[in-house]
């Protein structure tokens, strides 16, 4: 659901806010899975960081808004993977070959050369 904050009259009014960072790189990447997913953007604030100072740092990070409410849903559920991923480590797994234990970051063994089952494999 959407904050009144989070709209503009006119033109804008279908826009949402899904992100804001203080890295611009972190919203750009954001931006791009959400592009790769047939869910168009804009960034705003982009160039405001120069204006820390006489406003609230906050207020002049980037932020990323979708130009569709309809996909305000499955932008926010793509955010909030992106963020979990960046983030979290991956599970530990065990070799189906060997029984090697690897750290969830790899995606083959390093004893045998097995890969890493899909997720429900054995």
């Amino acid at each position: 659901m959407s904050r009144p904050a989070d709209r503009q009259a006119g033109k804008d009014a279908a826009m949402q806010k899904v992100y804001s960072a203080a890295n611009i790189t972190m919203v750009g990447l954001v931006r791009d899975v959400l592009d790769s997913h047939g869910i168009r953007t804009v960034i705003r604030n982009q160039f405001l960081s120069a204006a820390a100072g006489e406003v609230p740092p906050i207020e002049c990070w980037p932020e990323l808004w979708i130009t569709d409410d309809g996909s305000y849903e499955q932008a926010r559920q793509l955010v909030e993977e992106i963020l979990r991923a960046d983030g979290s480590p991956a599970e530990v797994w065990q070799c189906p070959e060997c029984h090697e234990e690897l750290e969830g970051q790899f995606g083959q063994c390093w004893r045998c050369g097995a890969s890493r089952p899909e997720p429900g494999e054995k």
